[in-house]
C-alpha cells in the first residue's frame, strides 16, 4: 500500500476569470505562489519518499516551492499527471463554451466520461494515464509517502474513484488549490 498526497497546483489567473487551462501552460499567479509557500509549510515534516508533478509549469512551481523544505527530495516530472487536453476549449471562458459549443455542452452532461472537446481528450482517457501513473509509482514506493502535484480535473478522476464515485463525476470532485488531499493506492501485483 502507498500513501499518496494529491496536491492540485496554486492559483492561476485563469482560475480567476473561469478560464479552461487544460494543457495551455499557464503559471501561477501571487496568490497561487503563496498557496503554495503555505502548503510547504503545512508539509515541511511530513517524511516523503518521492515526490511527482505534471510537466505543466503551474504544477512544477508548486511542486518545487514544496520541496524547498525538503533537502533530500527532487521532483520527478510525469507528462501523464498533466491535466486534460480540452482542445479548442482551452483559454475559453465556460459561458462562451456553452454558447458557442452548446450541443458538445449538453452531451456532456449525458455522457462526461466519453464526450471529447474539440482537438482534445476525454475524461476517461485522462483517468487511464492518471491510474497508470499511479500504478507504476506506487510499484515503486510500495510502503511510502509520495506527493503528486497535479490538476483539478486529472486528480478528480482518481478521487472519484478510491472514493467509489463513478469518473463522471469528476467535474463534481475537483479539488481546491494547493489542498493536500491523502490516499491509500494498492500495489499492482508484480510481473512473475
Amino acid at each position: 500500500m502507498t500513501r499518496f498526497c494529491l496536491v492540485r497546483h496554486g492559483q492561476t489567473a485563469w482560475n480567476l476569470e473561469g478560464r479552461y487551462q487544460g494543457q495551455s501552460d499557464i503559471p501561477l499567479n501571487a496568490a497561487g505562489l503563496e498557496q503554495a509557500r503555505e502548503l510547504a509549510r503545512t508539509l515541511q515534516n511530513v517524511r516523503f519518499d518521492a515526490v511527482y508533478s505534471s510537466d505543466l509549469v503551474r504544477a512544477l512551481e508548486t511542486a518545487n516551492t514544496i520541496i524547498a523544505l525538503h533537502d533530500h527530495l527532487q521532483v520527478h516530472v510525469d507528462p501523464r499527471l498533466r491535466e486534460i487536453n480540452q482542445g479548442e476549449w482551452e483559454g475559453v471562458q465556460i459561458e462562451e463554451i456553452r454558447a458557442h459549443y452548446a450541443h458538445l455542452w449538453q452531451a456532456r452532461q449525458v455522457d462526461p466520461v466519453n464526450l471529447r472537446p474539440p482537438g482534445g481528450e476525454t475524461v476517461g482517457e485522462v483517468f487511464q494515464r492518471m491510474h497508470s501513473a499511479l500504478d507504476e509509482i506506487a510499484r515503486l514506493f510500495q510502503g511510502g509517502n509520495v506527493l503528486v502535484v497535479s490538476h483539478g480535473l486529472a486528480l478528480a478522476t482518481i478521487l472519484c474513484f478510491t472514493q467509489g464515485f463513478p469518473i463522471g463525476q469528476a467535474y463534481q470532485h475537483i479539488p481546491d488549490n494547493s489542498v493536500p488531499n491523502w490516499i491509500s493506492w494498492q500495489s499492482p501485483a508484480q510481473p512473475g
